[in-house]
């Protein structure tokens, strides 16, 4: 059987049609972005197809590739993968904030 990978970094991170802020890259894990929408799907890729992902919007879980709903002012949006050796951790953060 293959070894099962020890990367914990994302392909891809998108939060609707968002821009963030800086442009996503796998190594950058803090981001921001500015919305006026009630709510945003927040789809989170793993490089590595085995890795787990958790997305919390506010410290509370959601499904990765479902709606986020946003309060007025800051949110926190975190991504934490565990790679699927489970040695490697990261957490990729979006600070989304809605006018």
């Amino acid at each position: 059987a293959p070894t099962p990978s020890n990367d914990a970094t994302l392909s891809a991170l998108s939060i609707g049609s968002l821009s963030l802020t800086p442009a996503f890259a796998a190594a950058t894990t803090s981001y921001t972005a500015a919305t006026t929408n009630a709510t945003n799907t927040i789809t989170a890729v793993p490089a590595d197809a085995g890795a787990e992902i958790h997305v919390l919007v506010n410290d509370v879980e959601i499904d990765n590739g479902t709606a986020a709903t946003w309060q007025t002012g800051s949110n926190t949006v975190k991504v934490n993968v565990t790679a699927a050796d489970g040695t490697s951790k990261k957490t990729y953060t979006v600070t989304v904030t809605k006018s």
